[in-house]
């Protein structure tokens, strides 16, 4: 059965965002789930503005350079969740790499916040790599997500032209780090297919991710954002994404999302329920 979408609560919900000065990767990214999420009352919140200081081929979010923090967004994102009643949060952002801890202390704090005012709120972040920096990391891991996420995206030999400034190695190494750092939050991690990756790159990624203890895993489909971006190189089918969510499974995922529109965080809350 499909979801019914509220569009009330849509409005209502871009409302608070615009009245907060809050942005959402939700918006920014043009994620085909939108309505549905919003029409449920959730959102992915994207702090530290909404300009990155690098350039995906893939992603539809501003670049250039960005303003510095907003030293009272913690405070604004803690009202947006006590209005509507948020049990369960994803914090993501864009990188920024022009600040000294890639925003780290500015992810812990707003983490911090909501822990310290919320009752059994679960926080999800979905962080970037902090340009490898393990101090960075476990200042985030410090302030006890309960879900540490970030992003492979796409296979190796496609980070040069679909990641650029964006390393690989790197990518599984914060998974790997923040197991050895904190092995009781689990981590997470996201593969989008169509930039013309192989079937057995493919493989290899989930291998690799299994590699550095990885919990959870979504598998989506790219869509292009307009005809600057990368272009879709193939569309991939259900069939193709089930047989990937079980090969997923039979190599040790907790939870795995499989689909065309699967995205990140698209209802996040239901892996750590599974756990």
């Amino acid at each position: 059965m499909k979801p019914v979408i509220r569009l009330s609560q849509t409005h209502r919900l871009k409302g608070l965002l615009r009245q907060l000065s809050l942005n959402t990767v939700c918006e920014e990214s043009r994620c085909p789930n939108i309505s549905e999420c919003f029409g449920s009352g959730t959102a992915t919140f994207m702090i530290l503005g909404d300009t990155c200081t690098r350039g995906c081929s893939f992603c539809n979010v501003k670049r250039g350079n960005p303003k510095g923090p907003d030293p009272e967004e913690p405070y604004k994102l803690l009202e947006a969740v006590k209005r509507l009643n948020l049990r369960y949060v994803v914090i993501t952002s864009v990188t920024r790499d022009d600040l000294e801890d890639g925003g780290a202390s500015h992810f812990a704090k707003c983490v911090r916040v909501l822990k310290e005012n919320l009752q059994d709120i679960k926080v999800e972040v979905l962080v970037p790599d902090f340009g490898g920096s393990i101090r960075a990391l476990s200042v985030v891991l410090d302030s006890s997500p309960d879900v540490l996420n970030h992003n492979v995206e796409t296979v190796e030999r496609l980070y040069p032209r679909v990641r650029k400034g964006a390393n690989y190695g790197r990518s599984l190494e914060l998974l790997r780090n923040s197991k050895k750092l904190a092995p009781h939050i689990p981590t997470k991690s996201a593969l989008i297919l169509g930039f013309g990756e192989t079937w057995d790159e493919i493989l290899k990624v989930l291998e690799d991710l299994r590699s550095v203890d990885c919990d959870f895993l979504t598998i989506g489909q790219y869509y292009q954002p307009s005809l600057r971006h990368h272009p879709v190189v193939k569309y991939y089918t259900q069939e193709e994404f089930d047989r990937l969510k079980e090969i997923a499974y039979s190599l040790g995922f907790k939870y795995v999302a499989s689909g065309p529109n699967v995205r990140s965080s698209y209802r996040a809350f239901e892996a750590f329920i599974v756990q």
